[in-house]
């Protein structure tokens, strides 16, 4: 965004709110019968502890069902879903379950068919090297290192965007992630300590 300032914001945010907002509030409604209820999360930067102080996302973001995310800015459309980054007692739960043979074999299932259908899932902000209590030369040592694990798609700026395969592409990320969303429902849950998604 060239000028990100109150001034600009509250100058085009008509446009903000016809071209940005509804088009998602449009796309999310029409996923929500089958994916859950979704959230938009707001405009606004949380900028207390950043170094940026620019006041406005440069991206739309929505939340869909537990696990599932779409977002859309200048970079295209993007959908994935699992769990980004981990508060530390789903991180415990979920790398109990990688550590035991039949819920961690299965989670690698889960990961390499994900990929043979041509999406990334990967795990985020991995550590160097084995979590405390864990071998280096554990069989699923990739998958421990992780803080969280995605699936994600990223689509650049096309005609496309503005047709019914817009809906289709992110439909297609959500029904290869089930698997992914329903182990993490399954093994890791909800975080019990105070936090937000966003």
């Amino acid at each position: 965004m060239a000028d990100n300032s109150k001034t600009f914001w509250q100058a085009h945010n008509d446009v903000y709110e016809r071209s940005v907002k509804r088009p998602m509030e449009e796309l999310l409604s029409e996923l929500g019968p089958e994916f859950g209820p979704a959230r938009i999360f707001r405009p606004y930067r949380d900028v207390r502890f950043s170094k940026d102080k620019s006041p406005y996302k440069t991206n739309i973001g929505a939340l869909i069902g537990s696990y599932g995310y779409v977002t859309l800015s200048t970079e295209g459309l993007g959908a994935g879903a699992g769990a980004h980054m981990m508060a530390p007692d789903q991180l415990d739960r979920y790398r109990r379950a990688v550590d035991q043979a039949q819920t961690g074999e299965a989670l690698s299932s889960i990961v390499a068919t994900i990929r043979g259908r041509g999406y990334a899932c990967v795990v985020s902000d991995p550590l160097k090297t084995a979590p405390q209590g864990y071998p280096r030369d554990h069989p699923r040592i990739d998958l421990l290192r992780g803080r969280g694990i995605t699936v994600w798609q990223l689509w650049p700026p096309a005609r496309w965007l503005g047709t019914s395969k817009a809906k289709e592409r992110v439909v297609g990320v959500l029904r290869a992630s089930a698997p992914l969303n329903e182990w993490l429902a399954e093994h890791v849950g909800e975080t019990a300590e105070p936090g937000t998604r966003e």
